[in-house]
């Protein structure tokens, strides 16, 4: 339409919505008066702000009408104490003042952030795949060279950003199964069973969405130990599945017992269907190892009730306690015959996020699945394609994971030394924040045999408790935020992970270096004596 003298017959609408739109702002709307203004009567006001009310109509998406589901999904490790940690930080930057000067962020296993080094091969390789004319520098080591050159012919164009094959770059996938007959002593592993991921979660994720069916009393029951990790109730309640509980035996370092998956099992049978059991070795957040006979128990449990075992095996470099010894599901399941080992159907998982490595960003990892049929082989391809490939830079790394130097390499003596040192490190603080806990009166903490949390028991007086239901507050989280509040100390209440009824835990991190470690667990001591004289 014109834009004459009278514009187009919308332009009076137009006109009413923008003087509308300034009169809800403060403004008076400017005209050709004298001053530049024009006066409105009251009665032209309230009819401009009604043409406004009707232009802002009701948002099609809100809190009634979103995905239930994603509603229903709690993430503790960045949940409501870790949002109020951010704003604490935001204050001690405007200056304000606290009893602190930094808030220690000891919720969640990043590794780097907490001041641990890069291993100095990985990053090299990863350097060489990402900008590839340093392949021509001499700073650079041969070996790692030789491991870049193999990556980057695996990848459309040789370049580290195109789209891989949406199970992942072969040629590492191959690493990736060489790498598992290595560690299992070798027991054969296919490189069409391996699926390169983002990180241990995808691959968490997609199986528990192709396995997840049924409605009613027959929807698909998951079996996850409590604790837990967050993830797995999370993945739960956004797929709408059962969860089905099978508790950790703390009075006896948190150990697997099969008389309780067998309890778990029976009573979740009278309102879903139970298929598939979640085991996380070694444990999160709880850092027990399981020993052979325990494993070979639970391997037993899933043939003989028919069964899908997950295997959360990310934390399987980090076994500190003296006779304790990584075994994959795996390679027991192998050992224990082919009457099991042709039949149970299990998915394993491992990332570059844990371990010595610590890479979290990279978002690097992979899952082994057997004894899938050949159908849902094809299905699973098809859902992960549907994301199109991981991060090509996270498959690089976990390359290296399972490809890192060897013995007569020019970087394996440098390699060695980075990778013990931070082992050791761990065992040390590991050992460290288990003694500490246990020299504070109302706090217990049972060995950190792997992984890298500590999990104690924390007693909570029944008025803390009282005052924390005031609060609409679990009793943990009353307390881990009044920790955050007095110490600038960010840990994440068990209640965010499951615990037993009228028992109070908190997850922390043993990442922390050594010296700040140490402060953090006196202010700990400190805050939980101060804790109990207030609310005995």
């Amino acid at each position: 339409c014109g834009r004459g003298p009278g514009g187009c017959r919308g332009g009076r609408t137009d006109m009413a919505l923008r003087c509308a739109a300034g009169l809800a702002a403060g403004r008076q709307p400017r005209g050709p008066g004298r001053e530049g203004t024009v006066r409105w009567s009251s009665a032209a006001k309230a009819s401009a702000v009604k043409i406004n009310e009707k232009a802002s109509r009701e948002k099609i998406l809100t809190l009634e009408s979103m995905n239930p589901q994603v509603k229903a999904v709690e993430y503790a490790v960045r949940g409501p104490i870790v949002l109020k940690a951010g704003e604490i930080e935001k204050e001690l930057r405007k200056g304000i003042k606290k009893p602190f000067t930094e808030v220690i962020k000891a919720n969640i296993g990043d590794a780097h952030a907490m001041g641990q080094r890069p291993i100095t091969f990985l990053r090299q390789v990863v350097a060489l795949c990402t900008y590839p004319n340093l392949l021509d520098s001499p700073s650079f080591p041969e070996d790692a060279k030789k491991r870049a050159r193999r990556i980057l012919q695996g990848c459309g164009g040789n370049s580290l950003g195109s789209y891989t094959a949406s199970q992942g770059i072969n040629c590492i996938r191959e690493d990736v199964a060489s790498y598992i007959e290595r560690r299992d002593g070798g027991v054969p592993a296919d490189p069409d069973n391996i699926y390169l991921t983002t990180g241990a979660s995808d691959g968490i994720s997609a199986i528990l969405k192709i396995l997840i069916s049924g409605g009613g009393k027959s929807r698909t029951g998951v079996m996850i130990p409590i604790p837990q990790y967050p993830l797995y109730s999370a993945a739960i309640s956004e797929l709408d599945a059962i969860q089905v509980n099978y508790y950790l035996d703390e009075e006896n370092c948190w150990a697997l017992n099969v008389n309780e998956l067998r309890r778990a099992l029976n009573e979740a049978k009278a309102y879903c269907n139970p298929k598939v059991l979640c085991i996380i070795n070694p444990g999160n957040p709880t850092g027990q190892v399981q020993n052979r006979k325990c494993i070979e128990d639970v391997i037993h449990f899933a043939w003989e009730e028919k069964l899908f075992l997950l295997a959360d095996e990310v934390y399987q470099d980090n076994v500190y306690s003296e006779g304790c010894q990584f075994h994959s599901f795996k390679k027991i399941l192998y050992e224990m015959g082919p009457e099991y080992y042709n039949n149970v159907e299990l998915a394993s998982f491992h990332s570059t996020s844990k371990g010595y490595m610590g890479e979290c960003g990279y978002r690097g990892g992979y899952m082994e699945v057997i004894n899938l049929h050949p159908e849902i082989k094809g299905q699973l391809v098809k859902l992960l394609s549907v994301r199109l490939c991981p991060p090509v830079s996270g498959q690089a790394a976990m390359d290296i994971v399972v490809n890192p130097p060897v013995p007569g390499e020019e970087s394996y003596a440098q390699f060695i030394k980075e990778k013990e040192s931070v082992l050791n490190n761990l065992a040390k603080k590991a050992k460290l924040t288990e003694d500490m806990f246990n020299k504070i009166p109302g706090v217990h903490c049972n060995p950190l045999q792997g992984a890298m949390y500590a999990f104690p028991r924390i007693f909570i007086p029944s008025k803390a408790i009282e005052e924390a239901k005031a609060h609409k507050m679990a009793p943990d989280m009353f307390y881990c935020m009044k920790l955050l509040e007095e110490t600038g100390i960010c840990v994440v209440p068990g209640s965010g992970f499951g615990q037993r009824e009228g028992t109070y835990h908190f997850r922390m991190t043993i990442l922390p270096p050594v010296e700040k470690l140490k402060i953090l667990l006196e202010k700990v001591k400190d805050f939980h004596i101060k804790f109990l004289e207030k609310y005995a």
